[in-house]
């Protein structure tokens, strides 16, 4: 059953209040959550007006109804008619919400808070308006319009504190949308350059942008060169250099040079709104340790509206057995007190607004959660697989040497494979058609390309079947150049060690996590990886498949497997994981298939990641248990567990303090989870000094040995 995004409470699919937002049905509990979902500045400025109504007429009616002597008015019911007329806006006015959500709460058969607070509020006011306009039928009875507005009034202050808090919480992700620039610079047919709305480009089109202007789509450079500035996608504070053929994504800043780039993203399909979309869907995902909460919220109105009535009947059937005067007033007080005191919000609130808040942090730090699930399973993680080639090493290689054979030069070799590979994204093939242009080597067109991942690229190139496959061959990583069938010579390949990757390595093993590494790369170069980073197993020369089938082996072994990765030939690796880690720089669809995205391809972001992941299950639980303990607590005491110590007299303020306690658990869940932002800055700056602590034993360990 889904849940609402705002409040968390269960929402059956079949209800009428639903919103397609960008592709993906949302689930609201009541059309106040709809609205504070879909247009939460007209929902806020709604709220406001109704607040200002209720505090402004509410205090009177405290004064009024406390140091007012009736002998002052014309009539003996003066005052409580003058009370009558002051509540009634705050009862019908500012409470409206409350209403409208209980009506969808009774038509679509579910409970939620909203119910409970009109249940309250219209006893309270049905029960003095009766005792104001008939009052012979309960003689000696008093009116308690303080109460109904009071209560009103506080629970919208509370939702108002509540929504400016988490306003605050996910402001960090609320900036990114505020990046894009209203308007662009658009290249017309004729070559002049317009002003056109940012909304009006489309995909193809040609834009100017200017030094110190920002990218207002995603997009390839087409001419010139300039740095950019990534901050405020991926933290990384160093500009990086972006000249023609580069991708340029929205919301960057470009610093130092005028760029012509072409439109391949607009709108919702931008860098930008997906990474905002991808945060916003945080708050809809569930932990596993969220369960808890789940089954509490399900039954939970149920279990108050009956907690309510025994409570009233229990008063109402015992002061009357005891000769008590008015008992029908003190067990309509008790059903108020109940179920006004009883707030399923803090409860459905203790998951969702964790999740948004590390979603944020994790977002600061160039970290995107896309499944908030893993966060429960990256805390149990105790094995770590790592791809090697654009994981563990740099994405592309480097030429290492060229080894012909036959009749064939260092040239022929570096032709035909460059021709081939040509159409390709793999690095080698970006590597190998580098050093055909820096070598002025002519790249010639083949036809009939064919690409299989982890083996190699197949053609016909000049009438004759070519091909460029792994070469099981020692000297690392090592492709050969075949000519209808016979091996025409090998190419060698060397792959750089990832910056941060030895250090990541280190403190993963002091937490206890093993390392393996699986890669479709020769066994001399795995290995020669292996031993400089210390990784303890090494699967070579796998193809994808057999990847996702040695991370089922450690599943099945007991082991909780964290698996990173870059490749389309990562895909299954990372479905298959416990969690799935997508290099930033990977393919589209290794992106799609992990659960968290490493945006600045930092493999240290993998230790933040495991102490963001456990901070936020750490904090869930703790809202939880403080949710529920919260509600089991004051439940009893609103129902009357305190009345022989304090005497009836308590349920004069009772109402109200029900009303101000409830208003508030909320607030303090939203403002406990706001202190995670802090824990995991102290816990990642610690980590940082270790980590910092052994790049500098590395490096001192390197010199040595040059020495």
């Amino acid at each position: 059953m889904p849940t609402d995004p705002v409040c968390g409470m269960f929402v059956p699919e079949d209800t009428d209040l639903k919103s397609v937002i960008d592709g993906q049905t949302y689930y609201f509990c009541s059309k106040t959550c709809q609205q504070k979902y879909s247009s939460p500045e007209k929902e806020k400025n709604r709220l406001k007006h109704r607040l200002i109504v209720g505090w402004s007429l509410s205090i009177p009616i405290i004064l009024i109804n406390y140091l007012l002597p009736a002998s002052l008015l014309p009539l003996a019911t003066g005052k409580d008619v003058l009370l009558f007329a002051l509540t009634l806006p705050v009862q019908f006015y500012s409470g409206y919400g409350f209403y409208e959500g209980a009506y969808h709460a009774i038509r679509s058969k579910t409970g939620n808070m909203d119910l409970l607070i009109s249940m309250g509020t219209i006893t309270a006011f049905v029960f003095s308006t009766f005792v104001t306009f008939a009052p012979s039928s309960i003689p000696g009875s008093d009116v308690y319009f303080d109460a109904s507005a009071f209560i009103i009034t506080l629970i919208l202050t509370g939702n108002f504190i509540e929504n400016a808090t988490k306003a605050r919480a996910n402001c960090a992700a609320g900036k990114l949308l505020s990046l894009i620039p209203d308007s662009a610079h658009y290249i017309s047919d004729k070559g002049e350059v317009i002003e056109v709305k940012t909304d009006q480009i489309r995909q193809g089109d040609k834009l100017v942008v200017r030094p110190g202007e920002i990218f207002p789509t995603d997009g390839i450079v087409l001419e010139g060169e300039s740095e950019i500035d990534e901050s405020m996608l991926t933290g990384e504070q160093a500009p990086v250099l972006r000249t023609a053929g580069n991708e340029v994504s929205s919301g960057t800043s470009n610093l130092n040079g005028l760029l012509k780039i072409q439109v391949t993203r607009t709108g919702k399909n931008s860098t930008v709104s997906q990474i905002y979309e991808l945060i916003q869907r945080a708050i809809s995902g569930r932990a596993k340790v969220q369960r808890i909460a789940d089954v509490f919220s399900s039954v939970f109105v149920p279990v108050v509206i009956v907690a309510a009535l025994s409570s009233g009947l229990f008063w109402y059937f015992y002061l009357s057995s005891v000769g008590y005067s008015l008992p029908l007033e003190i067990a309509i007080l008790a059903f108020v007190s109940v179920v006004v005191i009883a707030c399923p919000c803090a409860i459905g609130l203790a998951g969702p607004i964790t999740l948004l808040i590390s979603s944020n942090k994790a977002w600061e730090n160039g970290i995107i959660i896309k499944n908030t699930g893993a966060l429960d399973r990256l805390s149990r993680v105790n094995r770590a697989v790592f791809d090697k080639t654009g994981t563990l090493t740099d994405a592309d290689p480097v030429i290492a040497g060229i080894d012909p054979s036959g009749p064939y030069s260092e040239e022929d070799l570096i032709m035909m494979a460059a021709s081939l590979e040509y159409s390709s994204n793999h690095p080698i093939a970006k590597s190998i058609v580098t050093l055909a242009e820096n070598r002025n080597v002519e790249i010639r067109m083949a036809e009939g390309i064919v690409e299989t991942p982890g083996s190699g690229i197949s053609g016909i190139l000049d009438g004759r079947k070519m091909s460029v496959t792994r070469a099981n061959r020692p000297g690392g990583s090592v492709v050969a150049v075949e000519v209808e069938g016979k091996t025409a010579g090998y190419i060698h390949l060397s792959y750089r060690v990832r910056n941060g990757a030895r250090e990541t390595l280190a403190e993963l093993k002091k937490f206890g996590v093993k390392t393996a590494m699986v890669t479709g790369d020769s066994k001399g170069e795995a290995k020669r990886i292996a031993d400089d980073l210390g990784i303890e197993e090494i699967y070579a020369e796998v193809l994808p498949a057999e990847k996702a089938e040695i991370i089922k082996r450690y599943q099945m072994s007991g082991d909780f497997v964290m698996f990173t990765g870059d490749g389309i030939n990562d895909t299954v690796a990372l479905e298959t994981a416990d969690v799935g880690i997508a290099m930033g720089s990977g393919t589209d669809i290794a992106r799609e298939n992990g659960d968290i995205i490493l945006l600045k391809n930092d493999l240290r972001q993998i230790i933040l990641t495991k102490i963001i992941g456990q901070k936020t299950i750490v904090k869930i639980k703790q809202n939880i248990g403080w949710a529920v303990g919260y509600n089991s607590a004051l439940i009893p005491i609103a129902g009357g567990i305190l009345v022989p110590f304090f005497g009836l007299g308590l349920y004069t303020f009772l109402p109200m303090i029900s009303a101000l306690a409830m208003g508030m658990s909320s607030t303090s869940v939203v403002l406990n989870s706001l202190l995670l932002r802090g824990k995991i800055s102290r816990e990642w700056s610690k980590n940082m000094d270790e980590i910092t602590g052994i790049e500098e034993n590395i490096a001192r360990s390197t010199l040595q040995n040059g020495t």
